[in-house]
């Protein structure tokens, strides 16, 4: 059995006898009988974080619009133009703090065109037993967005359209998709 849920810290002590830490937790969606289903199974895996919430649905399917009329006004694939934007507005991976970076001999035309990995080429070329290596940052997926994140993703690539004479939403448009992100921080949206 498993649970995730969102609350706050109330409380934190320290217990003299054992010297653990006593976290005192406020969750107020969660249901008595829940967590008495886990109190009695032994050890649990705890994490704690700070709760963001994911980007809006409609976000992402906006960000999708935008980069399929660049494509087409820069006469390039929608998959090349979509890991174009991720590269210089999107959110680099990283695994134990660590940027994620790719060595690899697959030229960047052909890594531009990679569906489901987002690279970014970083420096240059060079020379490896007479084969071309290249070096990429890898970006995360749209799809694993939280609000913050979406909403930079988004405003570089609605620049980047109206550089292109492409129309996008109205400002106003824009800063109430914003709103609407912001607002679910405050549970006043859905996901």
């Amino acid at each position: 059995m498993s649970m995730e849920c969102k609350g706050n810290i109330v409380s934190i002590a320290q217990d003299f006898e054992t010297k653990g830490i006593l976290v005192t937790l406020a969750l107020p969606d969660v249901p008595v009988q829940a967590l008495q289903a886990l109190k009695g199974i032994g050890e649990l895996s705890i994490r704690l974080e700070r709760h963001r919430k994911k980007r809006s649905r409609d976000a992402n399917a906006y960000f999708h619009l935008l980069v399929g009329k660049l494509a087409d006004r820069l006469r390039i694939s929608k998959i090349r133009c979509k890991n174009i934007m991720i590269g210089r507005y999107g959110q680099t991976d990283y695994i134990n703090g660590q940027p994620v970076m790719l060595k690899t001999q697959i030229p960047v035309s052909d890594m531009l065109e990679q569906e489901n990995l987002h690279c970014l080429p970083c420096g240059g070329k060079t020379e490896e037993n007479g084969l071309h290596t290249y070096f990429y940052r890898v970006c995360r997926g749209s799809h694993t967005y939280n609000t913050e994140e979406m909403s930079v993703l988004i405003d570089g690539v609605v620049q980047e359209a109206r550089d292109q004479g492409i129309e996008t939403a109205t400002p106003d448009e824009i800063e109430r998709m914003k709103a609407l992100w912001k607002g679910r921080r405050n549970g006043k949206e859905t996901v």
